[in-house]
């Protein structure tokens, strides 16, 4: 399991709110070092989503088919301004990178602000973790970014 969590200085209604726009979704859930667009993007229980990535630098290296990712899942469980549970498959050109992976987000009120966990389960084998969590990490701050 990998997690990372943040204090963010917004309400747990705005940092939820990010779910049901696009381009929020895009601006924290796009990794670092990637361009992305959401296909689909339905923000509710049992809603699908399909985000589209291209990172560049993989192209330059092992080619064009490897710069390609694309993360689709459906929302399992979607409790407003508390947790957001996805069920998520990564398709990518490389199979170690393909698989299941559950992501849950969970905001806690805080005196000032939001306590915001993301913790991930079943990330495919190639996710190298320390990676990964500072992946998570960086999605938090960028959550910070767009809502404080």
């Amino acid at each position: 399991m990998d997690s990372a969590s943040r204090m963010i200085l917004a309400t747990p209604r705005q940092l939820f709110r990010t779910y049901f726009d696009a381009e929020k979704m895009k601006s924290w859930r796009v990794p670092d070092g990637a361009t992305g667009t959401y296909s689909v993007l339905e923000p509710q229980p049992g809603g699908r989503f399909c985000l589209n990535l291209l990172y560049s630098d993989r192209a330059e290296i092992d080619g064009p088919e490897a710069a390609i990712e694309i993360i689709t899942g459906t929302f399992t469980e979607f409790l407003p301004d508390e947790r957001v549970v996805e069920a998520i498959r990564y398709t990518n050109a490389d199979a170690a990178y393909s698989g299941m992976m559950t992501l849950t987000l969970t905001i806690e009120p805080a005196k000032v602000g939001s306590k915001v966990s993301l913790h991930a389960t079943g990330m495919p084998p190639a996710l190298e973790v320390t990676a990964h969590r500072a992946t998570l990490a960086a999605a938090l701050r960028r959550l910070a970014l767009l809502t404080e």
